[in-house]
């Protein structure tokens, strides 16, 4: 009887042993996967600046390209603006007097 107890006594132990060793090997599974994680994170970010650092000149460059045709499109228009208004001015402003005047 004895010995059936002692028995019953090691299997508890060993079992708890065993439990115990997989629980702390799922904390330590658990902060290797954190730790792995932040580091793909990390890295993933990493990559993402220095792409971003590549195509910086080049998005610029586009911007300005873009900026200059705009540019020269509204000096185009304003020029175009500006000579209607010396054909047609005096006729406008006429117009206009004599409209808010009731003449």
């Amino acid at each position: 009887m004895q010995d059936l107890i002692k028995q019953i006594v090691d299997m508890d132990r060993k079992a708890r042993e065993i439990t115990e060793a997989a629980q702390l090997e799922k904390v330590n599974s658990e902060k290797e996967i954190l730790s792995s994680r932040e580091q793909i994170r990390n890295d993933y970010l990493e990559r993402a600046r220095k792409r971003i650092a590549l195509n910086e000149p080049t998005e610029r460059a586009a911007a300005e390209a873009d900026w200059n045709e705009k540019e020269k499109k509204n000096a185009q228009i304003s020029e175009k603006l500006d000579e209607l208004y010396s054909t047609k001015g005096d006729e406008w402003v006429s117009t206009i007097v004599a409209r808010v005047t009731g003449e």
